[in-house]
């Protein structure tokens, strides 16, 4: 189980479904999990709390507890931002894989500037990096630069996800 994170704008869906189409395992939003309460909160510009953040992590882990139930990897869109939240997507899956992709948040910015059709306005951004704590070293995470293209990053990932399950068998 693999979960793509990072604040808004740092390409978790474009990376997300790369991935997962390289694995030729499932790719699931996060996103598309949110109570449309929260959708509208944030489309106003609001901040989500972490009161807000409970039910659609809990959901988020369900999907991965799910997948591990089936014996099926998952490739999973999520902000994970704090480490609170990814111990409750641990909750569904404790041997989940992190991939933090970091970007900064004038780059960020530059990007959600020119999204179109997306909830979230730019100017929650700010509100994210304030909550963001990365991964610490002992979560086992991938931090990835997203500075380089989105298929540099899978190929990166698809070759250190080889590696690592080939060290894995032996």
């Amino acid at each position: 189980m693999l979960v793509v994170m990072g604040t808004a704008g740092a390409g978790k869906t474009v990376v997300g479904t790369a991935l997962a189409n390289a694995l030729a395992i499932p790719f699931v939003e996060g996103d598309s999990f949110h109570p449309q309460a929260n959708v509208e909160k944030m489309a106003s510009g609001t901040p989500l709390t972490d009161d807000d953040r409970q039910p659609w992590l809990t959901a988020l882990a369900a999907q991965l507890r799910a997948a591990r139930a089936a014996d099926s990897g998952i490739v999973l869109s999520c902000s994970a931002l704090k480490r609170r939240y990814r111990d409750t997507l641990r909750d569904g899956d404790p041997m989940v894989r992190f991939i933090f992709l970091r970007g900064t948040p004038s780059l960020l910015r530059e990007r959600l500037d020119a999204r179109t059709g997306h909830y979230m306005p730019p100017s929650l951004l700010a509100s994210q990096f304030a909550v963001l704590e990365p991964p610490d070293a002992d979560e086992h995470a991938w931090t990835v630069d997203v500075t380089t293209t989105p298929e540099a990053i899978v190929a990166n990932l698809v070759e250190r996800l080889r590696t690592a399950d080939s060290a894995a068998s032996q």
